[in-house]
């Protein structure tokens, strides 16, 4: 049993609060919105009015928010938790904010503090599942210390050092939007041409979009318009100024989205006649 701070339970952060507890740990939580927070409380997680008293006796303190202006407040605004750690702990960044923002942190925690980053794979569903693909990026040891915890979670895969965790789910997510961007525009070219739905689908399914379209049609997951565009935004601009037309692309179509606030399959016609 770790004692755990988890700080930020929007979905997937009370999902994985939630999950935490039923595997046997102990955990406190902290919201912005507090009553975002309150339903854990019956759970049985303690309810933090503060991020510095949501990690004060916790070994491992999860930060799960929306970017990294975000996280840097959580830590180091009033009330922070990074001066409230105790020496020893490790704060377990799962947020996407990209390698830079990660060593950022890294460079400002005090030394008695580890640091592992360890965005994941998978949403809502598989982290109450124990299902998700965790990436974490640190020194082995920090890693060792928190993989009871990340294990929990899901598979851990430990990518190399300080920062490779979430440079990794750059990655998979910069795949993930340029794929159904593609997908929408291949299902108005079906439409256009008068491809019969099913079996545009169909056709789809068993070949090089089949996993994009899986994803299209799943509603367990809950992946924001709005984070996908923050997310491929970090992309850009770890390119510089590399002309990357298939990525601008996509954030060209994540930017028509009706609601910003909608998973991405809704960016999928998948009712394509």
């Amino acid at each position: 049993m770790t004692e755990i701070a988890v700080l930020g339970v929007g979905r997937m952060g009370a999902s994985i609060a939630l999950r935490l507890l039923d595997t046997g740990h102990r955990v406190t939580v902290w919201n912005r919105i507090a009553a975002r927070a309150a339903p854990l409380g019956p759970a049985g997680a303690r309810v933090a009015l503060t991020p510095a008293d949501a990690v004060r006796g916790a070994a491992v303190a999860i930060t799960m928010l929306t970017d990294a202006a975000a996280v840097r407040a959580v830590l180091f605004g009033p009330d922070g938790a990074a001066a409230a750690l105790p020496a020893g702990a490790c704060l377990v960044e799962m947020s996407t904010i990209g390698p830079t923002a990660v060593r950022d942190l890294a460079a400002r925690l005090p030394t008695t503090v580890g640091l592992v980053d360890a965005p994941v794979g998978g949403s809502v569903a598989a982290a109450r599942a124990g299902r998700l693909r965790v990436f974490a990026g640190g020194a082995g040891t920090a890693v060792d210390r928190v993989a009871p915890v990340l294990g929990a979670l899901g598979a851990v895969r430990h990518c190399g050092d300080t920062g490779s965790g979430a440079a990794l789910k750059l990655v998979l997510n910069t795949a993930l939007l340029v794929a159904v961007a593609g997908l929408a525009d291949t299902l108005e070219v079906a439409r256009a041409v008068g491809v019969d739905p099913d079996t545009a689908l169909d056709a789809l399914a068993g070949g090089p979009l089949g996993g994009v379209l899986a994803r299209a049609a799943s509603r367990d997951a809950d992946f924001p318009v709005a984070l996908a565009g923050k997310d491929l935004d970090l992309a850009r601009d770890a390119l510089g100024g590399a002309p990357a037309p298939m990525l601008r692309a996509a954030r060209s179509t994540l930017d028509t989205a009706a609601d910003p606030t909608a998973d991405i399959a809704t960016l999928v016609p998948l009712e394509c006649s």
